[in-house]
């Protein structure tokens, strides 16, 4: 009597844990957004995967088989690492798109083919020095307050502060929405026989408009605001508009 032999089931296994990564690390890698960026697309509930939509900020896949979409679109194994350090013009939003039209960084970088992101954000009325690229790891680095990356900026005044004023910035102000923040470096920076005074200021928090507010409480107004260092990158011969790619030294200054 022939043996009938059972069918054969197909099982699916569990990925090994060395190929699961973390949900946010891999919209973050695939250049969608930063780390933070993808931590509130999964909050929003704009992510899905396999169909079912993730708000666990947790929550890992396995990107050689869970299909992932943003917003309804697929996303994208990560493509090459970019980093691109850019001069930013005054009266230009740091972001890639704005609802009220307004000139946004993405007009300067129409013709690059890689989607990157900013690695946090100069304000509308502010310029100088901004890093963009589509590796959420290292903009997670440049923008957390734990790494104590530096930030220097060239503040023009609406008058001359005293030496007191400037000892007062060091040892910490409170500002509207920010809490208390000091400044690593603050001195005097005369440019030529200008009429206000510059100020050249170093801090390592990122707070919105925040050495605007720092100034504000010693009683002078921000004249104009141009970032030129970040880490021990600077923003050299650069003008207004152009950028430059990055290679591993000048990402070592950022860092170091």
């Amino acid at each position: 009597m022939a043996v009938r032999k059972s069918a054969s089931r197909t099982v699916n296994k569990p990925a090994p844990k060395d190929r699961l990564v973390r949900l946010n690390r891999w919209i973050a890698e695939s250049g969608l957004a930063s780390r933070r960026g993808a931590d509130e697309l999964i909050s929003e509930g704009l992510v899905i995967v396999n169909g079912k939509k993730i708000t666990t900020m947790g929550h890992k896949i396995n990107p050689e088989t869970d299909r992932v979409t943003v917003k309804g679109r697929p996303l994208k194994a990560a493509e090459p690492k970019i980093y691109i350090a850019f001069y930013k013009p005054e009266n230009v939003m740091t972001t890639m798109d704005d609802p009220q039209g307004r000139k946004t960084i993405s007009d300067f970088f129409r013709k690059l083919k890689v989607r990157v992101f900013p690695v946090g954000r100069l304000d509308w009325d502010s310029e100088g020095l901004l890093l963009l690229t589509n590796d959420g790891d290292f903009a997670q680095k440049v923008i957390h307050p734990r790494e104590e990356v530096r930030k220097t900026y060239l503040v023009k005044l609406s008058g001359s502060p005293s030496e007191e004023q400037l000892q007062k910035l060091l040892r910490g102000v409170t500002i509207p929405g920010g809490g208390r923040v000091r400044a690593l470096e603050a001195e005097r920076f005369r440019q030529g026989s200008q009429k206000y005074d510059w100020v050249r200021v170093v801090i390592t928090e990122g707070k919105n408009r925040q050495i605007r507010e720092m100034f504000a409480k010693i009683g002078f107004d921000v004249r104009k605001l141009r970032r030129v260092a970040i880490g021990q990158l600077r923003l050299g011969n650069l003008k207004k508009g152009e950028f430059k790619v990055l290679g591993p030294k000048d990402l070592a200054k950022v860092l170091n």
